[in-house]
């Protein structure tokens, strides 16, 4: 088992959100060396939520994201490992997995790339797609996340959640005030492939969650709006609407990501805009 290199920050204790409903039960420590805690499902087993110390962990987030992006979305990926999906960025990130606490088994993860790695690596993902420069500025303290994904079987929404929590918490603890990432829009629509679904929710979004001008980006392969159908009456990913929830701005027009099929719009937030609520919610502050 080989030892992840020394992370950029220190690895945080996880608080998992205060869920209503019924969704979390109050977190219970776990005894196991890295920081991890409990929660249960409704219905279904508890779940674990921990930072990944070992390179076989990220190894299971990996697998879990092929399984998803790959067989379950038909993303076309190019690995170096037959079953996984990893890129550069892998290395320089920090691992985020939530775990099924009887199995044992990954069912969600996310990953964080800091300033410091991003300084290391050269760049962010987010980079790759879009022209950044009007970010400039907040780059000291802004964390990029990605590749998120929860198991078909766990998507009740308790998953996702945790991830948030920890998210939230990690970035507070290491004074990481802005979160930007690639939201995606898948291209599939009614059994057809078209960019129309992602036009119109492109269309909806910039209405009321468009950044300001002095935070708002390019895309380097655009997704051609100005042709497609935005009219269309469809409710963006729920990823998305949590993340709008949250208090993110869109930072402008989708980008095409053939490997993927997807429109990802590039989405930023701060926790500065973070409504009371989920900053009690998440923060507990």
């Amino acid at each position: 088992m080989r030892e992840i290199p020394t992370p950029t920050f220190d690895l945080s204790p996880i608080a998992l959100p205060r869920l209503s409903r019924g969704l979390l039960h109050r977190p219970i420590q776990s005894s196991i060396i890295q920081h991890q805690q409990t929660a249960a499902i409704s219905g279904r087993s508890s779940i674990e939520v921990s930072w990944a110390k070992h390179q076989d962990e990220v190894r299971e987030a990996q697998r879990l994201r092929f399984d998803v992006f790959a067989t379950e979305m038909g993303a076309r990926l190019q690995t170096t490992l037959a079953g996984h999906d990893i890129d550069v960025f892998d290395n320089y990130c920090e691992h985020l997995l939530v775990r099924d606490a009887d199995t044992k088994r990954v069912v969600g993860t996310y990953r964080a790339l800091t300033p410091a790695q991003a300084k290391r690596v050269g760049s962010t993902y987010s980079d790759s797609e879009f022209d950044l420069t009007r970010l400039r500025a907040l780059r000291p303290h802004m964390v990029e996340l990605g590749r998120s994904c929860v198991h078909i079987d766990y998507r009740q929404g308790a998953v996702i959640m945790a991830l948030w929590g920890a998210l939230a918490e990690f970035m507070e603890r290491n004074q990481l005030h802005t979160m930007i990432g690639c939201a995606s829009i898948p291209m599939l629509h009614n059994g057809i492939v078209s960019g129309d679904a992602a036009a119109s929710i492109w269309r909806q979004v910039k209405e009321k969650h468009l950044a300001p001008f002095e935070h708002q980006v390019r895309p380097r392969l655009s997704l051609p709006v100005e042709v497609l159908d935005d009219s269309l009456d469809i409710a963006p990913p729920a990823l998305i609407k949590g993340y709008l929830r949250l208090g993110a701005k869109v930072l402008g027009a989708p980008a095409w990501d053939p490997d993927f099929n997807t429109a990802d719009l590039p989405m930023m937030m701060r926790i500065s805009d973070m409504p009371d609520r989920y900053r009690k919610h998440f923060l507990g502050a």
